[in-house]
């Protein structure tokens, strides 16, 4: 059964040779590596040069989201136009104030791209570079400037105490309060001659370091797909389009923590294209061993053959079926599994997958659930369904 760190480690065995994290280390650049497909869009690779300017260890940063590393004064816009080029799938340079683990804010140039898998077009990974701004002007004050930035010399110990407190709210993956941003900002307004830092512009010397980084490190990845034969390219190959899911999607059905798989019916034998995180701990598979199968490979010798009609013939008359059936884990243990399918509409109202989602009966974990097994299935439903709809509706929106 993988775990967090076993899927991160996945994320690079199974599309890279051995050596690529050696190559990947060597270079001096500051960046990361994420995987949208893993719940949480977690970093899966972070440079010597990144935990240097970061502050943070490898343990600290690896299967944590980059928004850690935002604070109070980050500018929200700049964090909207980086999720949106995750949602179209594209290369973005923005300027960007992130947070080092002592709390001390500074600006850099944060470069973003997308890499794709040769095979079918999808989205494997996301690299970011991160390119430090100097700093350019500074002027006296009080308070904050425009942006929020307070990065006074002399007040070493008030930034300390309250940007400290500010990480640990980011860290803890929650949204800092408005009031207490207000008692803050109100706080080291009564302080006299607090430093104020404008906000600042990369300059062609860092896009061009950015851009330099980007093709250094995505000619690593490329290189060292080539051995595992799961080649990956820049720009997305039109070879399989058909049945690909986007980013935004991918993240949206990654935060439901149940087990469950998304089929696509206008592919031939209907494959997943997307398994769970809890789907792959219940039946012990890798995802790269799910993914483009059919769930028969689910069924054994024991499985009832009626009932697996019965989930035919639901799919063929596009109807939702409930069904308790035999099920086989890749260890070839077995286990009863109360199974739910059901359609799910896009946007227009057209059919675009069936969700099946998988409860294990006798589970001893189900005692701590306080919800009823078809509760619980019905939930992931509406939430499937709220992802599939909000990403056709971005779809039809982008500008790609």
């Amino acid at each position: 059964m993988e775990s967090q760190s076993d899927l991160i480690e996945h994320s690079f065995n199974v599309r890279y040779s051995f050596w690529v994290r050696e190559a990947l280390d060597e270079l001096t650049d500051n960046f990361t590596i994420t995987d949208p497909s893993i719940s949480g869009h977690p970093i899966v690779f972070a440079s010597r040069g990144f935990l240097k300017m970061s502050g943070y260890s490898k343990e600290e940063v690896i299967g944590k989201n980059g928004r850690i590393f935002q604070g109070p004064a980050t500018n929200r816009r700049s964090v909207m136009e980086i999720r949106e080029a995750i949602r179209e799938e594209r290369t973005i340079q923005v300027n960007l104030l992130n947070y080092r683990k002592d709390g001390t804010p500074f600006w850099m140039l944060f470069h973003m791209s997308p890499v794709f898998s040769k095979e079918d077009g999808r989205v494997t990974h996301f690299v970011a570079v991160q390119v430090p701004i100097p700093k350019k002007s500074r002027r006296s004050g009080t308070g904050f400037g425009r942006n929020g930035v307070n990065s006074c010399d002399d007040g070493t110990m008030l930034r300390e105490i309250f940007f400290g407190s500010c990480r640990r709210e980011v860290c803890s993956d929650s949204v800092m309060e408005p009031g207490r941003v207000l008692a803050l900002d109100s706080v080291l307004d009564s302080h006299n001659k607090v430093e104020v830092e404008e906000p600042c512009e990369a300059g062609e010397t860092e896009k061009q370091r950015a851009t330099t980084a980007i093709a250094k490190i995505l000619s690593v990845l490329t290189h060292y797909s080539e051995s595992t034969g799961r080649l990956v390219c820049v720009k997305r190959c039109s070879l399989s389009g058909m049945g690909r899911l986007g980013s935004s999607l991918i993240i949206s059905l990654g935060r439901i923590k149940q087990s469950f798989v998304l089929m696509d019916p206008h592919l031939p034998e209907m494959p997943i294209v997307y398994a769970s995180d809890a789907f792959l701990k219940l039946t012990g598979y890798a995802r790269h061993e799910v993914l483009g199968c059919n769930c028969r490979f689910l069924s054994g010798v024991d499985t009832d053959s009626s009932t697996l009609f019965k989930i035919k013939e639901s799919i063929q008359a596009e109807q939702a079926c409930t069904v308790r059936i035999l099920n086989y884990r890749k260890d070839k243990s077995s286990f009863w599994n109360f199974l739910h399918i059901s359609p799910v509409r896009n946007a227009s109202g057209k059919i675009a997958y069936f969700v099946e989602v998988q409860i294990e009966e006798g589970c001893k974990n189900q005692e701590r659930q306080v919800l009823s097994p078809e509760m619980r299935q019905r939930s992931v439903v509406g939430a499937v369904r709220v992802a599939v709809r909000g990403s056709s509706m971005g779809a039809g929106t982008s500008k790609s």
